[in-house]
């Protein structure tokens, strides 16, 4: 069985999210790359730093190193994961993507990330639906205002449910944001 991690481990990009989750299971956030620099990006990154904590895990390369710098810069109190170049390179790719779930789980282990034995969720599916975050027609558009009122960007239904429940967010905090029609 996966360890589970309470951060939230912030990625480059989507192969490098396949490669952590085959390893252990946790919340997962992808910059795309030098888009982080732009505020909105960052901004996402902004409720699971506060109440869950980071976890940098970035590809072994230059373009690696500028992004964490400018997360780190942004929440000085990132916990920051490595993996060695050869680690991570596969042919002529370097990235997080390539690594073994053993050199992503020792990397995350050296970071010192917090694990828990259990998620106990606050949030439930019946949670969106009736409050209509799922199964309507507007449901999206709701889903869109909502993760900017929290904080945590746009997210599909099922994306919305783990996020409320990896990000520490409150009941309160939902219902007070939470756009009833």
């Amino acid at each position: 069985m996966k360890k589970i991690i309470k951060e939230v481990v912030v990625v480059e990009g989507r192969d490098d999210i396949s490669a952590i989750k085959h390893a252990v299971d946790a919340e997962i956030v992808a910059v795309h790359g030098f888009a982080v620099r732009r505020g909105s990006n960052l901004d996402k990154l902004e409720k699971a730093y506060e109440n869950k904590g980071l976890i940098i895990f970035t590809d072994p390369d230059h373009a690696g190193e500028q992004i964490r710098r400018a997360i780190n810069l942004r929440y000085p109190n990132s916990k920051n994961a490595y993996i060695t170049q050869e680690e991570g390179t596969k042919g002529d790719n370097i990235g997080v993507e390539n690594a073994t779930p053993i050199s992503i789980i020792q990397a995350l282990e050296a970071a010192k990330v917090d694990y828990v034995d259990k998620l106990e969720p606050i949030f439930f599916m019946n949670d969106l639906i009736e409050n209509g975050l799922v199964g309507r027609e507007d449901s999206k558009n709701k889903r869109e205002e909502l993760g900017k009122k929290l904080h945590i960007g746009y997210s599909n239904g099922k994306q919305l449910l783990s996020k409320l429940n990896r990000y520490g967010i409150t009941r309160e905090e939902f219902f007070i944001n939470v756009i009833k029609k």
